[in-house]
């Protein structure tokens, strides 16, 4: 039996049109696939086109009993054969000209890396940052250069495109197409060589900028160009793209620090390109071969075009359009690497680069000039210029607006001098005084003048990088504002002489409000007359995409009037490549195919991209014909208009999640590298799953909840992803549904029920303190074995409270909350917040009953029982709630679920509003209520490591400088997430991945700490992962530290002990075992 396979980009694995026959003679094709012509659906404006690609593969029942990998790593596509559904293994794709290759098998065998066809990864590597999407035929994750030639190799026998991938944070399309995806950024990441005397460098092409610019570090060298994405976007893509950044004001764009480039061809010519003399060009001519062919087709296509590269490429900082032949002329020395860059994948494939460096300059000035609106900043440019700053940004009213409702950078843009419009004017060198004076010549200068600007300058080097880091945010924060639509990208980086950018600006708006496309906010790099932005198409209607289609070309008409480029930093693709003729003219773009047929004349490279490009209202990512799935959710979504499936494509595709260095988001990927398994990932796979095309099975998806696993809900994007994207609730909500009906992992029962279980521990904690560590209970428990069960405590915070009598205290009064962690394992830490709050003049209550915030069952996913506790502890809680009782919560993740998924998940409920308004820390209630209260100083060292969910829901500002007040001589940690996460560093299979989160930067920060240094962790799960590590110091809360200080003792933690040497239980009466939930 033989089954068609059309490989439909559009849809799921397979197409569903099938068409089936026997052999009457008996006699099969072999083992190689036959082939069938694949039925097209015709595109259209504003349609996603389907794949070409068709396979006849044979089904043998055997296949079907081919185990599904856990991480996705096989090369097996489900196809329906019949009403059995196989795992079938894919014999290969249709080559245009019906070649059959056994492709996927092949890769398998010959490659060491990572082969993945499966639905999950063609879905995750769908979409760049772009507003396009093309499904691969799958993604090939090399892990070495040769690796990735073998692939290329296979790939030009088996007439199948490639596409090279870096950070995949290409805005124009560059980075998704219907080919065999080369994902360079997990394992061909080395820096190979370094001359620091000659100031180069050669690298693999997957090495992230940030963390090449950090191994550089020692050398006092960098790289010039620096993107808004340095974090994630790698040199590879930054060659593939030209990119620039802010820093290209001093330094250039990519292609002003390429030396060389080795390269591979589609059909496998390799070699070293780069500057070509005369002498060099005649000995690779007289070598003959494919190298030879390339060199002389080069040089007829530049004598032939000559006078039209010389007169059509615009004489302007930012041209980054088209192909660089101008890198070809005599003058540039024919370079063949410079002519490569910027060619977004669709000539070569780099291997490897030399790289020209660039001085680190440790002496900065930032100046900031404030004007009545943009388009006068705009008009000042002209004026900085001669004043050779290394950066000139602009920003806008409209900007700054937004980052100050999503709390960016808000002490450093207080400091902004008046004005609705700002120009940013970096200076650096070597000497400081010298940088000083040239900042200070540039203000004499400018006050000389009409209409002279406001001007702050920022001498705090903290406040400085929070402007830097709000600029740099601009495309995120300007992509949801509120109270408006949401904006796209699609005409965001065209480029005009400096001098005539503030004329182009005031253009360009009156274009803006002719189409009524309103409050588009305006930025960019002004000092080369880039400029930025997004705007609110409409890319869901036909009628939009036909207008965004008429605006997309009247700009580009507008940016050619003024000599300018249609793209100053992000590269044509596929939203740009269609409009390159009313740039560059017939004959340019004729030479641009030239060039394309000469590198790869079977247009195997990227099609559809720069050269017959795709139109630009093609394979939108959401287009006219976009109806998603949607389903009916737990949590309510307010911020994405009630509707998950606007949660799921709220992702923009920054890649900010993908920081290997620092920061909270994202744990899992960092310690992984699989972008499946950074918060991008996840929302594409999320995404997929509602559209329905790729990914068919919905809330059972495998490849959605392998995803998902991984996410230790640490709530770090929340707060760090531009877009706010908060995969920790899309996990909970996802994780509800799977499991809807079905057995949850052990664990969900039991930590997810943890709650419940310590209620019932509380009747004889030393018994069960004495099992629960036995490798039987922990494997029923599905705890990893390598972990140890915290122990309770003989007695727990309610009960040591119990008929106590707190004094009246000037101050009112407030609740303590027993959280489950507190209350059950350190209630040492409740009894030490009660001796602080009423020495600080607070009169401390507690419910009147147990009561839990639902964290446990959140995390877990299993939302009805949350919603049912958390509708019992709002009744119990409803007297306080209605009298304004402050409510103090000690465990910073049940305060996050008060002020952050209660709300969303009784969405509406005014009690849940109150308590999220009521819901406050020791530190905050201590800073608002009790600001002249000051305990004695406590004069220690220490580092502090924030709970994750401090740091993205609540904020540890007012912590560090509560503590700072408090004598504490305090380094807070940049280590991001502990990896211990609740339960999921207690899980058997996560286990490694928890210690790799830990070993990442918290456990060696603490390790060079010392021992005299105090530890402070607020949150339970922090201080039971540094207390399982080989750490020495004991992780204390905040309230213990200032309790000692009170009490003149040293601080030091009360934990319970093993079973045998714990503080004895006394006397209580006992609560009923089983709650009402």
């Amino acid at each position: 039996m033989w089954t068609v396979v059309s490989v439909d980009s559009r849809r799921a694995n397979v197409s569903h049109h099938f068409h089936q026959w026997s052999d009457p003679l008996g006699v099969s094709p072999g083992p190689a696939a036959r082939w069938a012509p694949a039925r097209r659906r015709p595109a259209g404006p504003g349609t996603r086109r389907p794949s070409l690609w068709a396979a006849v593969v044979p089904v043998r029942p055997e296949w079907g009993a081919v185990r599904r990998w856990r991480c996705r790593r096989s090369c097996f596509l489900p196809v329906r054969s019949g009403n059995p559904l196989h795992q079938v293994p894919v014999h290969g794709f249709l080559t245009p000209q019906g070649g059959p290759v056994e492709l996927a098998a092949e890769l398998g065998r010959a490659v060491e890396g990572e082969v993945r066809f499966d639905a999950g990864s063609r879905a995750t590597y769908s979409t760049d940052a772009s507003n396009y999407r093309q499904v691969p035929i799958g993604v090939v994750v090399p892990k070495s250069v040769e690796d990735a030639v073998r692939t290329i190799q296979l790939c030009h026998e088996a007439g199948v495109p490639v596409l090279s991938r870096g950070g995949g944070t290409s805005l124009a399309g560059q980075c998704c197409n219907e080919a065999v995806v080369l994902d360079w950024s997990k394992y061909c990441t080395q820096l190979v060589s370094v001359d620091a005397a000659a100031k180069t460098c050669v690298v693999e092409p997957g090495i992230a900028l940030d963390v090449l610019n950090d191994q550089l570090s020692s050398h006092d060298l960098m790289v010039g160009p620096k993107p808004s994405t340095h974090v994630s976007c790698t040199i590879g893509g930054m060659i593939g793209n030209n990119s620039c950044g802010s820093t290209a004001q001093a330094y250039g764009k990519m292609v002003d620090s390429v030396l060389r480039l080795e390269i591979l061809t589609h059909d496998g010519c390799r070699a070293w390109v780069g500057e070509t003399s005369d002498e060099a060009y005649e000995r690779i001519v007289a070598e003959g071969g494919r190298l030879a062919e390339l060199y002389q087709g080069l040089r007829k296509l530049r004598d032939d075009y000559m006078a039209e590269i010389r007169t059509r490429y615009p004489k302007i900082p930012r041209r980054v359009s088209g192909y660089n032949l101008d890198s070809l002329l005599p003058e540039n020395g024919f370079n063949v690497a410079k002519a490569l860059v910027g060619s977004e994948s669709t000539l070569v494939t780099v291997l490897r680069a030399e790289i020209q460096l660039v001085d680190v300059l440790p002496a900065r000035t930032l100046v900031v000039l404030g004007f009545s609106d943009i388009t006068a900043a705009a008009d000042c440019v002209p004026a900085i210029l001669p004043h050779e700053p290394v950066a000139l940004e602009g920003v806008d009213e409209q900007l700054v607006q937004l980052e100050h409702s999503e709390h960016l950078a808000e002490q450093a843009i207080k400091q902004l001098p008046k004005g609705s419009g700002w120009l940013m004017v970096q200076f650096a060198g070597t000497d400081q005084e010298k940088v000083d004076r040239q900042a200070q010549a540039l203000c004499d200068d400018l006050h000389r003048k009409e209409n002279a600007p406001d001007v702050a300058f920022l001498d705090d080097p903290k406040r400085e990088e929070e402007l830097w880091q709000a600029r740099e945010a601009g495309l995120g924060a300007t992509a949801y504002p509120p109270q408006g639509p949401e904006t796209h990208e699609g005409w965001e980086d065209a480029a005009v002489p400096p001098d005539k950018l503030g004329d182009y600006l005031r253009d360009f708006r009156s274009l803006l409000e002719r189409y009524e496309y309103e409050n588009a906010s305006l930025y960019g790099h002004f000092g080369q007359g880039c400029v930025h932005t997004r705007i609110p198409f409409d890319l869901k209607t036909a009628d939009g995409v036909a207008k965004y289609r008429r605006f997309a070309t009247d700009s580009a008409r507008l940016v050619v009037s003024y000599g300018g480029s249609l793209s100053g930093e992000h590269g044509d693709g596929q939203s740009r490549g269609e409009l390159l003729p009313l740039m560059f003219g017939p004959r340019m773009v004729e030479a641009f195919g030239k060039v394309k047929a000469l590198f790869d004349p079977d247009d195997l490279m990227n099609p559809g991209k720069v050269v017959h490009p795709h139109r630009l209202d093609e394979n939108l990512r959401q287009g006219s014909d976009y109806r998603p799935w949607e389903p009916s959710t737990h949590f309510a979504f307010p911020k994405d208009d009630n509707r998950f499936a606007n949660a799921a494509a709220r992702c923009v595709g920054v890649g900010k999640c993908r920081g290997h260095e620092s920061g909270v988001m994202c744990p899992s990927y960092r310690a992984t590298r699989e972008e499946e398994h950074s918060t991008r990932g996840r929302a594409r796979l999320l995404f997929e799953m509602l559209n329905g095309e790729v990914i068919q099975d919905g809330w059972r998806s495998e490849a959605v909840h392998d995803a998902l696993d991984l996410c230790l809900a640490c709530k770090g994007c929340q707060s760090d992803c531009p877009v706010n994207v908060d995969m920790a609730t899309y996990k909970a909500e996802f994780l509800s549904h799977h499991y809807a009906g079905r057995l949850r992992p052990l664990s969900h029962y039991s930590m997810g029920w943890l709650p419940l279980w310590a209620r019932l521990a509380a009747l004889a904690p030393s018994l069960v303190n004495s099992v629960s560590n036995l490798r039987l209970v922990k494997a029923l428990g599905g705890i990893a074995r390598q972990r140890q069960v915290p122990f309770f405590a003989g007695q727990r915070l309610v009960a040591r409270l119990a008929g106590r009598t707190s004094p009246a205290g000037q101050r009112g009064k407030v609740l303590l909350w027993p959280d489950t962690f507190t209350n059950n394992f350190h209630p040492a830490i409740g009894e030490a917040a009660v001796t602080v709050l009423e020495a600080a003049g607070f009169e401390v209550i507690t419910p009147d009953r147990t009561v839990c915030c639902g964290l446990t069952w959140i995390s877990t996913g299993q939302l009805s029982v949350a919603e049912r506790v958390a509708r019992r502890t709002l009744a119990t809680l409803e007297p306080q709630l209605r009298d304004g009782t402050p409510i103090v919560v000690l465990e910073p993740s049940c305060a996050a679920v008060f002020r952050d998924d209660l709300p969303n998940l009784l969405h509406g409920d005014q009690d849940a509003h109150r308590l999220a308004q009521q819901t406050r820390t020791l530190a905050e209630l201590l800073t608002e209520r009790a600001p002249d209260w000051r305990p004695p100083v406590v004069g220690r060292r220490a580092v502090a490591q924030p709970h994750c969910h401090h740091h993205a829901v609540l904020g540890f500002d007012t912590d560090e400088k509560l503590m700072r007040q408090y004598g504490i001589d305090l380094d807070v940690l940049d280590a991001g997430c502990c990896g211990l996460a609740g339960n999921f560093g207690f899980e058997q299979e996560h286990y490694d991945v928890s210690m790799a989160c830990a070993e990442d930067k918290l456990l060696p920060s603490l390790r060079q700490a010392g021992a005299e240094t105090l530890v402070l962790a607020d949150g339970f799960s922090c201080r039971t992962q540094i207390d399982q590590s080989d750490v020495n110091q004991r992780p204390m809360h905040l309230a213990e530290v200032i309790a000692a200080a009170l009490q003149g003792a040293q601080p030091r933690p009360e934990r319970p002990s093993a079973p045998g040497r714990g503080r004895k239980a006394q006397p209580r009466v006992l609560l009923p075992i089983i709650p009402r939930l």
